[in-house]
């Protein structure tokens, strides 16, 4: 069984690879540079704008790791092994130096008393009337956590292009900061066009269907920390798109839109884009997603997805997300992490475009993962990314067998 050479193969002509179209939306992008203090519990999310140092020494004392007793090592080196309990440490409290010969009764978290220089676990431990038997002598050190051995006052614990998440928090809590300073939120501007788009909880005539491309790109972008400016459905007229983009580009620091972006008569984002301002890329070598517009309206980038709503999901995750997180500051790599699974199918005939199939990553009794794609390669089935738990990067004109290799983007790293 051949692994997959997941490398980018001939580009169809008059398209972009994936790799040349992202490395154009992400040259476009510009960090918003206004900046805003924030308590740390309205921080999770936000992007550091600023370096943030220790304000203590942590843990700011030797203490220990586990429950136990505190002992000098050097008292256990001998054959007695019964000791008197001279003294009791919870969390909390600090106890007095340790009398030669004896042990504390001490509990994780405690401080380790002056003389002494390691912990014996409880469950080493016997106790027989007042004294306590030792059952395996610890090294020098044992089940010590260091003071300093997490974080040093003033050293650097977070720079700034941190994108907070719940362990940055605490670490951040953990040192007595309560406040950030964070970049503003990136405010994108949505709208939806087509004529045959209503609301949900209104009846459905002939020809129409519920726009659901709203919703799930708002649900999106709030994912990812946005601000969301929603203009709603947009009549399907060029004047009336060109108003739409003129007023979202006005009041966001992005403008994006779902469907008319491809070349019939009533798709008028192109045109629209093209007349107000500049259309830098158009299509690009992939499967779901060829036609997605970006460009700039007066200054404002603009991203226009396909109307079909995995297209939509599709470009929104591997173009529009990476252009955000850049545009909010989050500084490194911006490429979701892709894992390699073997596929539990045959890919027989394989299309010129890179595909990014939706796809099921499950494991075998024996820890192996493996890929299932979903039946449809419909980009119209919504359902279809509910069953799904990240997509599958099937190679342009490659054929693939069971058992093959391929990349796999997770939807816990696409979504977030």
């Amino acid at each position: 069984m051949s692994d997959c050479d997941c490398s980018a193969g001939p580009v169809a002509a008059g398209m972009k690879s994936l790799e040349e179209a992202l490395a154009l939306i992400l040259d476009h992008a510009v960090s918003v540079t206004e900046s805003e203090p924030v308590h740390l519990s309205a921080a999770l999310g936000r992007v550091l704008a600023e370096t943030v140092t220790s304000r203590i020494t942590m843990p700011p004392w030797d203490n220990s790791a586990m429950d136990g007793y505190a002992v000098n090592s050097a008292d256990l080196a001998g054959p007695n092994r019964r000791f008197r309990v001279s003294q009791r440490i919870p969390a909390g409290v600090s106890g007095t130096p340790l009398e030669s010969g004896t042990l504390a009764r001490i509990f994780t978290g405690a401080p380790i008393p002056d003389g002494a220089d390691a912990v014996v676990i409880q469950e080493v431990c016997e106790t027989d009337g007042d004294e306590i038997i030792v059952g395996q002598a610890p090294a020098p050190g044992a089940n010590i956590r260091r003071a300093g051995e997490d974080t040093r006052e003033g050293q650097e614990i977070l720079a700034p292009g941190t994108r907070l998440q719940p362990q940055h928090l605490g670490l951040l809590a953990s040192v007595g900061v309560d406040t950030v300073r964070v970049y503003r939120r990136v405010k994108v501007a949505l709208f939806s066009s087509g004529d045959e788009l209503v609301m949900p909880g209104q009846p459905l005539a002939p020809g129409q269907i519920y726009n659901s491309n709203e919703f799930t790109l708002d649900g999106l972008l709030r994912a990812i920390g946005c601000e969301v400016v929603n203009l709603g459905i947009v009549e399907d007229t060029l004047g009336s798109t060109c108003a739409a983009l003129i007023k979202a580009a006005a009041q966001a620091d992005l403008v994006m839109a779902s469907g008319g972006v491809s070349v019939g008569e009533e798709d008028h984002i192109k045109p629209a884009v093209e007349k107000l301002g500049s259309l830098d890329l158009w299509k690009i070598a992939i499967r779901p997603g060829k036609p997605l517009a970006f460009g700039h309206i007066d200054g404002t980038p603009f991203i226009g997805t396909p109307g079909n709503p995995v297209s939509l999901f599709v470009t929104y995750c591997l173009f529009a997300r990476p252009f955000i997180l850049k545009c909010q500051g989050v500084s490194g790599d911006l490429s979701p992490a892709v894992v390699t699974a073997r596929v539990n199918f045959d890919w027989p005939h394989p299309d010129k475009r890179r595909e990014f199939a939706r796809a099921r990553l499950d494991l075998d009794d024996r820890g192996e993962a493996w890929l299932s794609v979903y039946p449809s390669r419909s980009s119209g089935v919504l359902s279809s990314l509910t069953w799904s738990n990240g997509l599958a990067v099937l190679p342009e004109s490659q054929p693939l067998k069971r058992g093959d290799r391929v990349g796999f983007l997770s939807f816990s790293e696409l979504l977030s």
